[in-house]
């Protein structure tokens, strides 16, 4: 009985608990712009190759402590957090140092991108030779949406 429990736990890690469709669900008002399926896809493919290099910034304290120092980067906020008073203020931060920024759907998704156990609202990209190419990729996309008014 002691061997199903992991194997249990394994099978449940392995299927993802939502799928995208059922994640927005759950979405904020103010996540705008929102990524698509296959940009969000990139962005985390993105952001699991900066961790490796230790090229992400994760948390609302420490994103916006080096967006103030004016460090470059893609910034990417989950759209379920709340309350939205944690981070509503960022995407304006963004706005006023002309850095990207987008909404993904998943909290928990974004933060075991960055190879966390914990769930995390938001998550800035600093830019790496080692995975340059994934992340003008990215970058083109989410400077591409149409911030909201």
């Amino acid at each position: 009985m002691a061997r199903e429990k992991p194997e249990a736990a394994a099978e449940a890690e392995a299927t993802p608990e939502r799928s995208y469709r059922e994640q927005l669900d759950f979405l904020n008002p103010i996540a705008q712009p929102l990524a698509s399926r296959k940009l969000t896809r990139k962005l985390y493919k993105c952001i699991r190759k900066a961790s490796k290099h230790k090229q992400i910034r994760r948390g609302v304290k420490e994103v916006q402590k080096f967006i103030n120092k004016g460090e470059k980067g893609i910034t990417v906020l989950a759209g379920d957090t709340l309350p939205i008073d944690v981070y509503c203020h960022i995407p304006i931060m963004c706005e006023d140092r002309s850095l990207p920024y987008a909404y993904v759907p998943s909290k928990s998704d974004l933060g075991a991108a960055a190879g966390s156990k914990r769930p995390t609202c938001v998550i800035m990209i600093k830019p790496h030779e080692e995975y340059q190419e994934t992340y003008d990729e990215c970058l083109e996309e989410v400077s591409a949406l149409p911030l909201p008014l």
